[in-house]
């Protein structure tokens, strides 16, 4: 449920005569209006198309219903801002591994491969931007265009949806004007926003082989095989996630550290103890968290596994023989026994894996440069004591290398004690001759002096760590990159296709919700405590094509997790800078969203400071046309089971989290005085209870997510047909509950809503997929005929007797 505001309704007619479809009249004029009112939608919602109609409520009074549906801009600039920043991520990995140094053969020849799959990807994301920077003027992409290949990144007719309901208090307007009231009744507004958006999945790529959920599992669990094809380290999903975020982690606090402690000199230069303690504590709060996030040992694994995988590497505990030299099986077997894993005391690794296996196999493939053809046969490399060898490699220089980063910030802290302790001292009452003794041991100007060397090796520590850091967890994304070639690059990319339909839509959500409630105090409180909670209803199938979409829904939805909101002040209050932003990289994007100057002000201090604001997205699918009926009688309905059930326990969690964080009286009010914890209890129930098309779990979903000030969204294969009857008949349940809509004009609003009936010029209704304005259009078109549902259960029978041949064929 949107804002309450009291407003005034003078241009409402009231003297209408009864029509069978209570069209009052279109929307040219109120959407001017609109945009006046709400000057904040300029930026990302345009193009609105309105409808006001008048209905009666259970007391003979009328209430006007009015429809504002706007496309939103942000359908093309966040999938542009994405691509531009998936492009940066991939050119710094490609810069990275070109970084790790001379490596063996067999390395450096993976590492080429995966430079060339990196490029292909990047001039593929190029190519596919520089399509979308020619895109001019639409502002959503019609179902036609969902498997465009230029379009693929972009979410299918996002569309915002906004019911704005303005019923009468206690007295009739029709009463109070036939008894000369000289002022207006003030009525009470309520608003009601939904988001539609097509299913984020790769329609371009298409599902033969599933969606994501699917493909991921299949790919984690043959990629131990294809590190053996390959000769590399496995590492674990667990692993490559914290490479990655060791990475950006590493990334991000160096150079707040190196500002830091150039601001400590400044401060030191300055003489200010106020500004020295204020420095000093930013500085040790991000150096150390940044020791904290080295201080793990898949860092030090890594290190050494790098350390084996430069050329010419042998176990120092091999004692190679011309005959042995020649034998290559035996020679990695021994290697292999006698030099167990880095990485093998690691959670989630593969114990049957070796570094040193893995690295002896790579330096000693044929035209390596570990051994020379002689006469006699194979002969072992000469100069073989100059090599390094694994006892060599100091495994606890890497403990020291980070450690040394925590002693230097000890010195600098010491350091800086001591000089306000010596300048606490000299502002007491001193005898004449220590006085002038202590200006002559300590000139003004030596704090900086004597500082300036201690920061200086704090830098150059931090430096050295971040140089081995990079390069170590870079080599573990080079052979988690390496073993899944070619599947893992083509995972990935479906999976940006997906995030970034889903993103856009969390954005548009976002926006839109933020936009609304910027007046309420207990939404910011909320906000800034909590976070939003984002649902997502689903309407799709568990049939066909459409259970490889809702996997790359499910998947593209879990990654939204990933993704937390700041907003700040804009530059100016021009429309190009109120464009939400977005940064960041694929394990953690930020998007920031701009408001007025005066807008801005209003909000509490912590969000003004830029804290980041979370939002928690959830997913209930209940499929609902005729071919989830067969797949409930013949198919597998577990993927929307392990769904909803799945999400019904986060979005438990939220509300815990929530009811002790903020009161209940931040959220807002509705007539059905159902609690929320009782919905919660009654959705667990149909979650796990076995009924065909339970579609009391979306209901209840949906109810649930008003109730916490959340984003609701509404999902099908197109965002057409089954969304459109979705909002709709949700849209009269709420006037039903909410606003004492009369039993006997349910129907007819729910008839009026559905069909594009025009009378006369006020008629007219833009179509949002074809974006052209229809005119008289038969309301029937939506409905199927008489004839073909009088036929249909035959065709059906006969459909399902020829699916089945397929099947066993297929299967036999």
């Amino acid at each position: 449920m949107g804002e309450m505001e009291e407003v005034d309704v003078d241009h409402i007619t009231t003297d209408i005569p009864p029509q069978k479809c209570p069209l009052v009249c279109d929307s040219a004029s109120h959407a001017c209006v609109d945009r006046e009112n709400y000057p904040l939608t300029g930026p990302v919602f345009k193009n609105p198309v309105c409808k006001v109609y008048r209905f009666q409520t259970m007391d003979s009074k009328w209430m006007l219903v009015r429809e504002q549906m706007e496309e939103c801009t942000l359908s093309f600039s966040i999938p542009r801002q994405l691509l531009s920043l998936y492009i940066q991520q991939d050119m710094n990995r490609v810069q990275d591994l070109r970084e790790l140094g001379e490596l063996s053969p067999h390395w450096d020849n993976l590492r080429k491969e995966v430079m060339a799959r990196y490029g292909g990807i990047i001039g593929y994301y190029q190519e596919t931007l520089a399509e979308l920077d020619k895109i001019t003027g639409r502002s959503f992409k019609p179902s036609c265009c969902k498997a465009q290949k230029s379009l693929e990144f972009i979410p299918i007719n996002l569309h915002t949806q906004r019911m704005r309901v303005t019923c009468p208090r206690k007295t009739g307007i029709l009463s109070r004007l036939r008894q000369g009231a000289s002022s207006s009744p003030r009525l009470k507004d309520a608003f009601y926003d939904i988001v539609t958006v097509g299913a984020p999945a790769a329609h371009f790529q298409g599902f033969k082989c599933g969606g994501l959920q699917r493909l991921l599992s299949r790919y984690e669990a043959e990629k131990k095989s294809f590190s053996t094809a390959y000769q590399c380290i496995y590492y674990s999903p667990e692993h490559t996630a914290k490479a990655q975020e060791v990475l950006s982690t590493v990334s991000l606090l160096q150079p707040l550290i190196t500002s830091s402690a150039d601001q400590l000199l400044q401060a030191a230069q300055e003489r200010s103890s106020t500004g020295l303690k204020d420095v000093l504590k930013k500085l040790s709060d991000k150096t150390e968290q940044f020791v904290h996030t080295l201080k793990d040992e898949l860092v030090k694994s890594a290190l050494l596994a790098l350390h084996a995988a430069q050329p010419g590497y042998v176990s120092k505990n091999q004692k190679p023989t011309p005959a042995q030299a020649g034998q290559h099986q035996g020679h990695v077997h021994q290697c292999s026994e006698q030099n167990p894993s880095p990485v093998q005391g690691l959670p989630g690794h593969s114990p049957a894996t070796s570094v040193t296996e893995s690295t002896v196999m790579c330096n000693n493939v044929d035209g390596s440069q570990t051994t020379t053809k002689g006469e006699g046969g194979t002969l072992p490399l000469k100069h073989q004591d100059s090599i390094p060898h694994h006892k060599e490699y100091d495994e606890e220089e890497w403990d020291r290398v980070w450690a040394n980063v925590a002693k230097c910030l000890n010195c600098v802290i010491a350091m800086v004690d001591k000089l306000q302790e010596e300048d606490n001292n000299r502002q007491e009452p001193v005898p004449e001759q220590q006085l002038a003794d202590v200006i002559t041991s300590h000139n003004p100007g030596d704090w900086k002096e004597q500082l300036c060397p201690l920061v200086t090796r704090l830098k150059d520590c931090v430096m050295e760590v971040v140089g081995k850091a990079k390069r170590a967890m870079t080599f573990v994304l080079l052979q988690e990159a390496a073993c899944s070639i070619p599947q893992g690059f083509l995972l990935q990319q479906r999976r940006d296709v997906v995030f970034s339909q889903a993103l856009a839509a969390l954005a548009c959500g976002f926006v839109m919700r933020l936009y609304a409630g910027m007046e309420d105090k207990g939404f910011l409180r909320q906000l800034q405590l909590v976070g939003l909670v984002a649902q997502f209803e689903s309407l799709l199938s568990t049939y066909s094509e459409e259970i490889g979409m809702l996997e790359d829904m499910e998947v593209g939805i879990s990654d939204l997790q990933r993704v937390v909101f700041k907003i700040t002040e804009a530059k100016t209050d021009d429309l190009s800078d109120l464009q939400p932003l977005v940064c960041g990289r694929r394990d953690h994007f930020t998007v920031e969203v701009p408001l007025p100057r005066l807008v801005f002000q209003t909000l509490p201090e912590e969000i003004k400071e830029g804290k980041p604001l979370q939002v928690f997205p959830v997913l209930f699918n209940v499929g609902i046309n005729e071919q989830q009926t067969i797949a409930e009688r013949f198919g597998d309905i577990s993927l929307q089971e392990r769904i909803n059930q799945k999400n019904f326990e986060m979005l438990e969690a939220y509300y815990k989290s929530l009811s002790e964080k903020v009161p209940l009286e931040c959220l807002p009010c509705f007539q059905t005085q159902t609690d929320v914890k009782e919905l919660l209890e009654t959705l667990g129930q149909n979650v796990v209870t076995k009924k065909r098309k339970n579609v009391e779990i979306l209901w209840i979903a949906g109810s649930i997510c008003r109730r916490l000030n959340g984003i609701r969204f509404t999902s099908c294969k197109s965002a057409k047909d089954r969304t459109s009857m979705s909002v709709t008949l949700e849209q009269c349940a709420l006037l039903r509950d909410e606003h004492q809509l009369s039993k006997d004009c349910f129907i007819r609003a729910l008839d009026c809503m559905r069909s594009r009936l025009t009378q006369g010029d006020i008629g007219q209704w833009e179509d949002p997929e074809a974006g052209a304005v229809t005119e008289n259009k038969p309301a029937s078109r939506h409905f199927y005929p008489i004839a073909l549902l009088l036929v249909s259960s035959h065709l059906l029978v006969v459909w399902l007797i020829l699916s089945l041949v397929f099947l066993l064929a297929k299967y036999q």
